[in-house]
């Protein structure tokens, strides 16, 4: 089937990781290497991190809550601090890609957020006025890699999901949408990223 649609993850893939933020914070406040990623990846469906993301609980409980996991697991961190390493730097050649996407393809950006305040998807900018949809935790209530995120995306794009094309950094969210039968991109290096894309899709994707 023809790809129709081109779907993207934001932080770590519009974006750079925080994984390497995350690193640094945990050399600076002596934490195991990893320590970080590991609290967010238990009990992932129920933990304060996921919780947050489908907006079940607000900042304040949150940060009680993940510092309080935290504790549990042995180590001490300031959940404010934590939350502050998640904004990435953006990257160019992929708003490039994405736009370019856009002007052939039906495209949506496929989001785990939060709300604190202001707008969630707040550094997304201009890029949401481009697109055809921002699908997001936060407003859905469920998070990747649950398969109704994906499913819900498909609705809103009108689409089957063999006529997509889903990039991510995260191995986990992208197993179900490639179960579900999208076409599938692991953002490792995101100028290889963009070439695999290329090939997907067929045209040229970079100045």
């Amino acid at each position: 089937m023809t790809i129709t649609a081109a779907l993207f993850d934001f932080g770590g893939v519009v974006s750079t990781s925080p994984f390497e933020a995350f690193a640094r914070y945990e050399r600076e406040r002596g934490l195991p290497d990893g320590f970080i990623r590991q609290l967010n990846s238990t009990n992932p469906d129920t933990n304060a991190w996921a919780r947050l993301e489908r907006s079940e609980v607000g900042f304040e409980e949150f940060c009680e809550l993940y510092e309080g996991e935290a504790k549990a697991a042995g180590f001490e961190i300031d959940a404010r601090d934590v939350m502050m390493l998640l904004g990435g730097d953006i990257r160019p050649a992929m708003v490039e890609a994405m736009r370019r996407c856009s002007e052939r393809l039906k495209t949506a950006i496929l989001t785990n957020n939060f709300v604190r305040g202001e707008r969630p998807g707040g550094q997304m900018g201009a890029m949401a006025n481009w697109v055809d949809a921002v699908i997001e935790s936060s407003k859905l209530g469920f998070r990747k890699p649950d398969p109704r995120f994906y499913q819900h995306a498909c609705e809103v794009l009108e689409i089957e999901p063999k006529e997509a094309v889903f990039l991510d950094d995260l191995g986990v969210n992208l197993k179900p949408a490639r179960e579900m039968g999208m076409t599938t991109i692991k953002v490792v290096d995101a100028d290889a990223a963009i070439a695999e894309l290329e090939s997907v899709v067929g045209f040229s994707l970079r100045t």
